[in-house]
């Protein structure tokens, strides 16, 4: 019996654990931080951290993990360098599913910035009325602009102690489509959107609805992420899983 650990978060997790777990001779765990209350209750689900490297390393130990594979969100950089560390301390094969980044194309009209902070930093001498989609964990950096309107779109509520900026939130699910973000960013005047670059397909329509419409984009880069062996899709994780 093989031992997997998945560290989730990402729809790519969810698929791959179900077929990871079809697998003959495969038992997989599957690790949610524990910030969503979508996350489907399995067998194989477990919620929470782990407290820090010695936590994780631990955990790893206790259940005779044998494979890590990180399908963490692209901007969960902090579990992603535990696990590298982890990994490298039990010499346990890690593999990183990782959505491929968005590119910049003719059209965009891309401010790249390190971070949430800098695109906070930068608005006010740009915009007056934000699409901002980050989610719901950092919504507090924009609530001190107080000349601009914010749209804010998340698939959950914030908690009772975040501190919402100026405007209006919005709960729904993607995937999204191109129509119909190019009339949510006429239809609340938008002139700037807020991004991270999170990659995949089920958020890309507002970037092309953006490009169509000639609004601008601050765009957050990815945080740096360990070195490793990586894969963009479930398909060839299964593989890598199948290869020991």
């Amino acid at each position: 019996m093989l031992n997997i650990l998945i560290l989730g978060g990402t729809q790519e997790a969810a698929k791959l654990a179900t077929k990871a777990a079809n697998l003959p001779h495969i038992k997989v765990k599957v690790s949610l931080a524990g910030r969503t209350s979508q996350a489907a209750t399995s067998k194989y689900l477990r919620i929470g951290g782990f407290g820090g490297i010695a936590g994780l390393i631990e955990y790893l130990q206790a259940e005779r993990i044998d494979l890590i594979i990180d399908a963490t969100h692209a901007f969960a950089a902090t579990i992603s360098h535990h696990a590298a560390i982890a990994a490298e301390n039990l010499q346990l094969p890690r593999l990183m599913l990782i959505r491929s980044e968005w590119e910049l194309v003719e059209g965009d009209k891309w401010i790249e910035v390190e971070n949430i902070e800098s695109a906070a930093k930068i608005l006010p001498d740009l915009a007056k009325r934000v699409f901002l989609t980050i989610g719901r964990q950092e919504l507090t950096a924009f609530s001190q602009l107080e000349n601009i309107w914010f749209l804010m779109r998340m698939i959950e509520k914030p908690a009772s102690d975040i501190v919402l900026p100026q405007g209006l939130l919005l709960l729904k699910k993607g995937p999204f489509n191109k129509d119909s973000e190019k009339r949510l960013l006429e239809d609340y005047e938008i002139d700037t959107v807020v991004s991270k670059n999170s990659g995949g397909s089920a958020t890309y329509a507002k970037i092309i609805a953006a490009r169509e419409l000639g609004i601008k984009v601050v765009m957050v880069k990815r945080p740096m992420l360990p070195q490793g062996e990586s894969v963009e899709d479930v398909e060839s994780a299964l593989e890598w899983i199948q290869e020991f």
